[in-house]
Formats: C-alpha cells, sequence, structure tokens
C-alpha cells in the first residue's frame, strides 16, 4: 500500500482501473468466463495475423524498392556487385532486372 501512495495520482488510477477490470472478470460466471477468454484468444490471434501480415507486406515492399533501386542503378551503369552489396540482391536477381 505505502508503494501505491508513492505513486503519482494518474499511475494510481490506472492502477485502480486495471484492479476493477480484473474484479469484473472475476464475478462472471463460469459460462461467460470461457466465453471471455475465448474472445481473448480469438482478439490476441487476430493481433498476431495481422502483426504478421504487416511484417510480410513491409518486407515484400522492401523488396519491390531494392528491385526498383537496382534497375536504376544498373540503367546508370553501376557495376552489378556494387548494386547486389547496396541492395542486397543476388547477382542473378539483378542480371535478370530489365530482361523484361
Amino acid at each position: 500500500m505505502e508503494t501505491l501512495q508513492r505513486l503519482p495520482f494518474k499511475a494510481r488510477k490506472s492502477v485502480f482501473e486495471k484492479l476493477e477490470q480484473i474484479v469484473d472478470i472475476a464475478a462472471l460466471s463460469k459460462e461467460d468466463r470461457m466465453k471471455y477468454d475465448e474472445s481473448i484468444k480469438v482478439y490476441r490471434d487476430n493481433e498476431a495475423v495481422l502483426e504478421f501480415a504487416l511484417e510480410k507486406g513491409r518486407a515484400e515492399g522492401d523488396r519491390i524498392r531494392n528491385l526498383q533501386n537496382a534497375l536504376s542503378m544498373k540503367e546508370n551503369g553501376i557495376p552489378a556487385e556494387l548494386i547486389a552489396r547496396i541492395t542486397g540482391l543476388s547477382m542473378d536477381e539483378i542480371q535478370a532486372l530489365g530482361r523484361n
């Protein structure tokens, strides 16, 4: 309790709000608690899927940007070895650029 009293008012308020949530959850019937737990699981699963999709999208965006930059460098006569070092692309990927 002494630690709680040393906290700033806003911090104490958030502690009591969290305690209120815990009490509300603890007061649920067994059936409602199971529904609540399942909804939390679904929410967390959705968050994990979304985060994975965002990371995958970022990685694909980075790859596309690297390919575009590599093509531009290649068109400007920069050696393929240097392009590979800068972009992280393989020599095969760089040599295939602009062949379409």
